[in-house]
């Protein structure tokens, strides 16, 4: 009856047990409703995620049932709440990419305007990097999100040799989820043996390359290849990424480093906190993976050896004890 809501029939069934049975634990839910404890206790989630759920003024640490015609309406104001905020960012949405549109479309591909020029294509892209590589003098800076393909990395092998052994510094920031890729993780440990410096972290920013702090390369649009890099001698665009690099290097874990080495009683893992705080942001599973360049199952995994560390019997309670525990 209630789904139109987004309360699930499992929810309300605990929400008409609990405004029939005010106070009524996990068992006594069940019993009344007929449901197993799990599902119990994802109702009780649920509900508390709605905010139908309050704790009780008379007996601390219990949780008391909101009465429909005010807790309903509560649901119904927020999605209408919601629904206009989602209509002012989609109408926003749309005059950004309009004005994004109408930016680039001036810029043809090849030609510098403003100091930028648009690189369409991989050979082109390619050239672009050969000759910035070339020239080379003092340091590169470089952010590789995710796992990069073997020919990729063939590309980058003699530019990255030949730039080490001229005496240039290279740091390049994967994300964690490269140290389980076995290709990405054996052209990093090559890079750290010819002397350069390589690091992990969960998250990293879009990707980039900083070449002597005076050019920078980055794609146009990260969600979509095909749009091309755009390679820049803007100074205040440059400072701006070598300012972004800096700050994400000096948060990452040297390649040397075991980033996933955890003792029992200890705090969650870098990449374990950063899963707790994007999960308790509102990000889905499968959103989460993506920023963390790892795959669906492996965030399940996880999230269900963290409730099981933290002794949980659901997510919510697992958020609980992870705040209380200083962790969020």
């Amino acid at each position: 009856m209630l789904e139109v809501l987004g309360l699930g029939i499992t929810a309300e069934s605990v929400y008409r047990g609990l405004l029939e049975r005010p106070g009524a634990d996990v068992a006594g839910l069940g019993a009344l409703t007929g449901l197993s404890e799990t599902e119990v206790r994802a109702g009780l989630d649920q509900l508390i995620d709605m905010e139908l759920l309050q704790p009780s003024r008379d007996v601390p640490g219990q949780l008391r049932a909101l009465a429909p015609d005010v807790g309903l309406e509560l649901v119904l104001r927020r999605q209408e709440t919601e629904l206009l905020r989602r209509q002012q960012e989609l109408a926003a949405g749309k005059e950004a990419v309009a004005r994004a549109v109408a930016s680039f479309s001036g810029l043809r591909s090849g030609v510098e305007t403003d100091g930028a020029e648009r690189l369409v294509g991989l050979d082109s892209i390619q050239r672009r990097l050969e000759l910035l590589a070339r020239d080379l003098r003092e340091e590169c800076l470089a952010i590789q999100p995710g796992a990069q393909s073997q020919a990729s990395l063939d590309a980058s092998r003699p530019l990255d040799e030949d730039a080490l052994a001229r005496g240039v510094s290279l740091r390049v920031l994967h994300q964690d989820s490269a140290r389980n890729d076995p290709t990405t993780r054996a052209y990093a440990k090559w890079i750290s043996e010819l002397g350069g410096e390589i690091r992990t972290s969960p998250v990293v920013p879009h990707r980039m390359l900083v070449f002597d702090r005076t050019t920078a390369l980055v794609p146009i649009d990260p969600t979509d290849s095909k749009l091309g890099a755009l390679c820049t001698t803007t100074p205040g665009i440059v400072a701006s990424l070598v300012a972004l690099f800096e700050q994400a290097w000096g948060a990452a874990v040297p390649l040397g480093a075991d980033a996933r080495t955890h003792q029992p009683g200890d705090g969650p893992t870098p990449g374990e906190l950063e899963l707790l705080k994007l999960l308790a942001g509102g990000l889905t599973d499968e959103a989460a993976g993506k920023r963390l360049g790892v795959s669906l199952r492996t965030v399940r995994r996880q999230m269900a050896a963290l409730m099981e560390r933290l002794e949980a019997g659901s997510r919510f309670e697992a958020g609980l004890k992870a705040a209380q525990r200083g962790w969020l």
